[in-house]
């Protein structure tokens, strides 16, 4: 692997568009690669003889346990060498592992591809948030970003509309491979589509000399995000935040299935637009809101995320109420618009907060965090809470771990308003922007 080159992309809108369109292309199939197993939760389940506790591993800590450990060294090299060939390979070893989940005989044969398929994920959201942020400038990151983000909403989506249409029709087994398996084309298409920007090539404007510095050892890098105070309020309150999205993502399919009634076919026809196309809305319009309202007030960056949330409370308990799936899958649409709004203004407060060539390695101690608070514990606290009620509720102890959800809403609308603070005072964000 080579260095990373200093040369500058010659790019027009046109294809600075078409970079961060692939980019989200390649971040759909990483996220229909996570969303396909709580979607074949049920079927899983029943064959393989799993607990809801053991569903909850599989879809969170096993996965975000390497997920994150994995992403601080990637980060790493991205910050020195090409971020494009480190995506590439990423994506293709991800691929290969959720095929292989259709391969597995046991939890602990699913177990290991989940954590494979966590490792080569590692390689995909950091490097990619540090590209766009070269092709996009500050005043535009947000809504970069914002279509970048893009992949979460419509990777679910396809996972679920996909994958589950495979499962229908062929079995659970056979959707792992349909799913996984086009991926390793995309890394391909990757290498031959997008060109390597020159690091901090939007920024000498406002950072000088500061633009094209060298990355810094990573300890001085995570030392450095720890220790202020903007960014560790922004990833504190998008851990809690991703763990009330992760644990509704994870446990929406069963949840219709299991206590409302749906079948399998049914979830992948009409839960899948729900969540595609209410996640498409929040995702790109928190961030074009972002990119909007912070020229007057930087606030913003938090208030949209802790506003939302604030909005998801009665959907919650209009959820937990509903008497049948369709009723259900009505309020599933509102935490479903509302729950992504926090990513794409975090990521670029991130990004705009430090220096360019400290961006890939800040934007995988967000993910580190994010998901290691969200991902790995936010599946796993529903799950376990539903087999704890499991004997006083039966299948409808899932509604009792959704409802302890609540606090957990209410801890993160306060940390967003803690970071709206923060950030009102971050003079190096005045800058940027």
């Amino acid at each position: 692997m080579t260095a990373a080159t200093t040369t500058a992309p010659k790019a027009g809108t046109g294809y600075r568009y078409l970079v961060v369109g692939l980019l989200a292309v390649v971040y759909t199939f990483n996220f229909m690669d996570r969303q396909i197993m709580s979607t074949l939760a049920e079927p899983i389940r029943k064959e393989l003889g799993l607990s809801d506790t053991q569903l909850g591993l599989l879809g969170g800590i096993y996965f975000a346990l390497f997920y994150t450990t994995f992403g601080l060294p990637v980060a790493w090299l991205s910050d020195r060498f090409k971020r494009v060939w480190i995506m590439a390979t990423a994506c293709g070893i991800w691929s290969l592992f959720t095929a292989g989940c259709g391969l597995a005989t046991n939890f602990t044969q699913l177990a290991i591809s989940r954590i494979m398929i966590g490792a080569g994920e590692a390689g995909g959201s950091p490097p990619s948030y540090s590209l766009i942020s070269d092709y996009f400038p500050a005043k535009e990151r947000g809504t970069g970003l914002a279509l970048y983000s893009l992949g979460v909403p419509l990777g679910s989506m396809l996972g679920v509309a996909f994958g589950g249409g495979v499962a229908a029709a062929y079995g659970w087994r056979i959707a792992f491979f349909a799913v996984g398996l086009p991926g390793v084309l995309l890394a391909l298409i990757m290498l031959l589509v997008v060109r390597e920007p020159k690091r901090g090539g939007l920024d000498e404007y406002a950072l000088g000399a500061d633009a094209h510095a060298p990355a810094p050892p990573a300890f001085q890098v995570i030392g450095a995000f720890l220790t202020n105070r903007t960014l560790l309020c922004v990833a504190i309150a998008c851990g809690l935040s991703a763990f009330i999205g992760y644990a509704m993502l994870n446990w929406n399919a069963p949840l219709l299935m299991r206590v409302k009634g749906a079948s399998l076919k049914e979830v992948s026809a009409y839960y899948s637009l729900v969540i595609g196309g209410t996640g498409v809305i929040g995702t790109f319009g928190a961030g074009w809101l972002a990119d909007r309202l912070s020229q007057s007030d930087r606030r913003w960056y938090a208030w949209i995320p802790a506003i939302a949330f604030t909005l998801t409370l009665p959907a919650l308990a209009g959820l937990i109420w509903a008497p049948t799936w369709q009723i259900a899958l009505m309020f599933i649409a509102v935490p479903a618009l509302l729950n992504n709004m926090y990513l794409a203004p975090a990521l670029a407060v991130v990004q705009n907060a430090v220096p360019p060539g400290q961006r890939t390695m800040a934007g995988a101690i967000l993910l580190f965090i994010l998901n290691l608070i969200g991902l790995g514990g936010g599946p796993v606290y529903l799950g376990h809470i539903s087999d704890m009620a499991k004997g006083k509720y039966g299948d409808h102890s899932l509604l009792v771990g959704y409802g302890a959800l609540a606090p957990v809403i209410v801890i993160a609308i306060i940390a967003h308003l803690t970071a709206a603070n923060s950030i009102a005072r971050d003079k190096r964000l005045a800058a940027a922007l």
